[in-house]
């Protein structure tokens, strides 16, 4: 999750911000938690797969890891009847989301615990552990690691996990009024030429992602393509190291290749049998939520035609030392349909570090 705070301490360094961003010292910032709550595709999303499983969670257990404000331990407890809900949450909100239970009239079905994932000592396996952990680009922050070392630990034989998968999708994509905004800029403002400072704003802003990033559907230079999958049911942490994925585009349309769009969707698997599984996806053609997406530009725009095709890998990379980050590698080329253009076939890397 990406709030305004983080997107002005972007250019923090992972060694100087480390201290500030730790899960059990940021829980209580209001800004997130309004930003969370105005979701309203997230908050609906969660709240419709428990009111569709309603009558298969009546008498379960249930455990809601990173529960924040406890909404969603919120809407189990009323629209559902669990015998029990844990909601875990790591941070000092603890301490309000206890308040809210009570002043919401469910403190007798839901019990706040606060304290880390491997921390964590419940009473009891749960039946369904629901989490949203998800942040830009699907991983970042790490927040699954908790997730599956509280699922290994914690719940039932035969649970369920919600989300229950993730996808990680993928675009080349134009984006023209960032780099007009970022870049064309230094051309010619007030009839003067700022050209030399272009080498310096590409530092500036082409070598980290853009959060927050909405990108039109008009944008997108072919069909989006998944590129990593989860499931939440196998995934290790170990394998949260490194992910890598392939990518081959058919270029529908021709335009400008700034770079690449990211963005994801999870699914909830139903309780019944035949039941419809409920999907959240954070894309441009869907309800824009609060992750919107995210960018990666290329050092420079690549001319590309309809008929060309971009293939290439995806390889995000956990850090060593600072385990919420990561960096996202990018290696692509373009490959002309015009017999005439060969030049452009090169391959191109690019890595981008993300931190908050």
């Amino acid at each position: 999750m990406q709030t305004e705070r983080e997107e002005e301490e972007g250019d923090v360094s992972p060694e100087e911000f480390v201290g500030l961003s730790d899960f059990t010292g940021s829980g209580s910032d209001q800004r997130l938690h309004l930003e969370m709550l105005s979701d309203k595709s997230r908050t609906e999303t969660y709240r419709q797969v428990i009111l569709n499983n309603s009558s298969c969670l009546r008498g379960k257990v249930l455990m809601d890891l990173g529960c924040g404000t406890g909404i969603i331990s919120l809407f189990c407890a009323r629209l559902a009847q669990p015998s029990a809900v844990y909601a875990v949450e790591a941070s000092s909100m603890a301490e309000y989301t206890r308040q809210l239970v009570k002043q919401n009239g469910c403190e007798a079905v839901v019990t706040v615990l606060q304290g880390r994932a491997e921390e964590l000592e419940l009473p009891e396996q749960v039946d369904v552990l629901v989490s949203e952990w998800m942040g830009n680009c699907l991983l970042f922050e790490f927040m699954v690691e908790s997730v599956l070392l509280a699922r290994d630990r914690w719940l039932r034989k035969g649970g369920v996990m919600w989300p229950s998968s993730a996808a990680l999708t993928l675009v080349p994509c134009q984006a023209h009024s960032y780099y007009t905004e970022k870049m064309a800029f230094w051309e010619r403002p007030y009839g003067l030429d700022f050209t030399p400072l272009q080498p310096l704003a590409q530092q500036e802003f082409f070598t980290k992602p853009k959060f927050s990033h909405v990108i039109q559907p008009d944008d997108c230079l072919a069909t989006p393509c998944h590129v990593i999958s989860l499931d939440m049911y196998t995934l290790q942490v170990e394998d949260l190291e490194e992910m890598k994925g392939k990518f081959h585009f058919h270029l529908e349309k021709s335009g400008t290749f700034h770079g690449f769009t990211a963005w994801f969707a999870v699914h909830f698997e139903s309780l019944e049998t035949g039941g419809e599984t409920v999907e959240l996806n954070t894309g441009p053609s869907s309800e824009q939520t609060h992750w919107k997406q995210t960018l990666f530009m290329l050092d420079r725009p690549v001319c590309v035609h309809a008929g060309d095709s971009i293939t290439g890998t995806i390889v995000l990379r956990r850090n060593p030392i600072w385990r919420r980050h990561m960096t996202v590698t990018l290696q692509w080329s373009v490959n002309s349909s015009s017999t005439e253009e060969t030049d452009n076939c090169q391959v191109e890397t690019k890595s981008f570090p993300m931190w908050r």
